[in-house]
């Protein structure tokens, strides 16, 4: 059995390759869905539509998994993370794989291919195919035996190896331990937060307290607080929180190939129609 929330926050389950249950989502319209997807209204059954629509397309959730795959947006977590570590600004990232659970890999096309068409990933049972081909394309599960999503226990495991790493979380506890882990280690750790809709106002402003990166998702508290350095996006942003993050944003620029405006403004700008309805 494998869980993902995605459109919405929409709880979806996936068994043998088919959509076995599908919850109901806590928006109506996502801006990146509707012009990537062409969904104008976020329902149940859009979700599993969608979903089984990755598993038929990309094969996830099953042995067919593909791992080397094109850019999903122009600015997103994974296209970010494949971009730091092409030029240099961080060593490697501790993500997640539908199938694999919590992976570590200085491979920027497998980060990519990877994280570019997940969207919340809450429980994955192990497939022997997709963690062998993470493998072999040099990425590290943390757990094969049960996929486990432990984003600390993965970054602990990075820490002996690289300097400067990304790690994605989903919650201000696990990003709080991440800077306790990093000053234990003598490392640096670029926290990005992913998954947000929903995150309550004291939660958000704990992971904006310690985060390098954040993404605005559908959430309202993410918007009202951040204090970023730069945005990238609109209507789902991105926001750059530190130097370091503003850094890895910065560089991602320089690969979007869409005509881009830089210009300096009170920040965040974000245009009332081109918002997820409603912000949670």
């Amino acid at each position: 059995m494998h869980i993902m929330e995605l459109l919405g926050r929409t709880r979806v389950k996936v068994k043998d390759e088919r959509v076995m249950e599908s919850g109901e989502p806590v928006i109506e319209w996502c801006p990146l869905f509707d012009k990537v997807w062409g969904i104008k209204k976020v329902t149940s059954e859009a979700a599993a539509g969608n979903m089984a629509f990755r598993v038929d397309q990309y094969g996830m959730f099953s042995p067919r998994r593909k791992l080397e795959m094109g850019t999903f947006v122009g600015f997103g977590a994974s296209e970010s993370m494949m971009t730091g570590i092409a030029a240099g600004i961080i060593d490697a990232a501790v993500t997640v794989c539908d199938g694999a659970g919590t992976v570590i890999t200085s491979n920027p096309e497998l980060i990519q291919g990877m994280g570019g068409y997940i969207s919340g990933l809450v429980e994955t049972d192990p497939i022997t195919e997709v963690i062998a081909g993470i493998e072999a394309r040099g990425g590290h599960v943390l757990s094969p035996k049960d996929a486990a999503v432990d984003q600390v226990k993965g970054a602990r495991w990075a820490a002996d190896g690289f300097s400067k790493f990304a790690v994605t979380v989903a919650d201000a506890k696990t990003a709080e331990s991440l800077r306790k882990l990093e000053t234990e280690k003598g490392v640096k750790i670029m926290i990005i937060g992913v998954h947000l809709t929903g995150i309550s106002q004291k939660d958000a402003s704990r992971l904006l307290a310690v985060a390098d990166v954040v993404t605005g998702c559908a959430s309202k508290h993410i918007r009202k607080q951040v204090k970023p350095l730069v945005q990238v996006g609109t209507a789902v942003p991105l926001f750059g929180l530190t130097k370091w993050g503003n850094e890895l944003l910065i560089e991602r620029a320089k690969d979007v190939e869409q005509p881009l405006l830089i210009n300096t403004m009170p920040l965040p700008v974000l245009p009332e129609n081109k918002q997820p309805r409603p912000l949670v």
